[in-house]
């Protein structure tokens, strides 16, 4: 979904999970100067019922109902808690963010930093920041933008897939690797650290780190996940400094 198409003040509308289901199957058929591959992204698209599901709430992506799922079994959001997003574009996170959060009260404790390398349309209760999280003074602007350490860094950032698992190993690694060395600089005692993964991506160096510095550490893959995706998400909570 284009990042567009949803207005500053549009509202997410309650969708349950147990009611998102599949309707007919819709066929694209292949237009010149289209790719396959292309045409069966389209045909994956409409026929995705958490796509679908996404349109009707308002939602900007379909990334959303993963984040609800990992908060329903690893209850991540807590009242008045700070939060750091990163790759927040196009804002299906962040949306549930401000709703979980109410955050649209901007004289509530709750504060949310959304940060992409890409453009992103505001969304009230939220700080959006065009910003590398890598850069030097990355950690001083954001935490500034926050107003203190962090409770919660989320990460949903994903390199760009060859094809070749080797590469694509080292990649998300890589990209998981930066996002726990930023958390590590801006959580506070007790904070809790989410990043995706990739099934087999998470090396047993990073994972030992890991545990030496929060008390539990889980790998899940939320039923939203699209099935056939390697996709995962590694949940760290309880953070001790070290």
């Amino acid at each position: 979904m284009n990042k567009r198409q949803v207005g500053k003040k549009s509202k997410i509308k309650k969708t349950s999970q147990s009611k998102i289901g599949r309707g007919l199957t819709v066929r694209v058929k292949s237009a010149r100067g289209r790719k396959p591959s292309s045409t069966r992204w389209l045909q994956r698209q409409l026929n995705d019922p958490y796509v679908l599901a996404a349109q009707r709430s308002g939602l900007r992506s379909r990334a959303a109902f993963k984040l609800e799922d990992l908060d329903k079994k690893f209850k991540i959001l807590k009242p008045n808690m700070r939060v750091i997003e990163l790759g927040a574009a196009p804002g299906g996170w962040t949306q549930i963010l401000v709703n979980r959060l109410g955050t649209e009260n901007l004289n509530t404790k709750n504060k949310i930093v959304a940060i992409d390398l890409l453009e992103m349309d505001p969304i009230p209760g939220a700080k959006i920041l065009q910003l590398d999280f890598l850069s030097n003074d990355a950690v001083k602007i954001i935490t500034e933008a926050l107003g203190g350490k962090a409770d919660l860094v989320l990460s949903d950032m994903a390199p760009k897939i060859t094809g070749h698992s080797g590469t694509d190993h080292l990649r998300i690694m890589d990209l998981t690797q930066t996002a726990y060395n930023f958390a590590k600089d801006v959580l506070t005692n007790g904070g809790c650290f989410v990043s995706k993964v990739f099934q087999g991506g998470t090396e047993k160096n990073l994972l030992d780190e890991m545990k030496r510095s929060f008390e539990q550490v889980r790998h899940a893959k939320p039923p939203s996940s699209r099935t056939g995706s390697s996709e995962m998400f590694v949940v760290a909570k309880n953070y001790r400094k070290i």
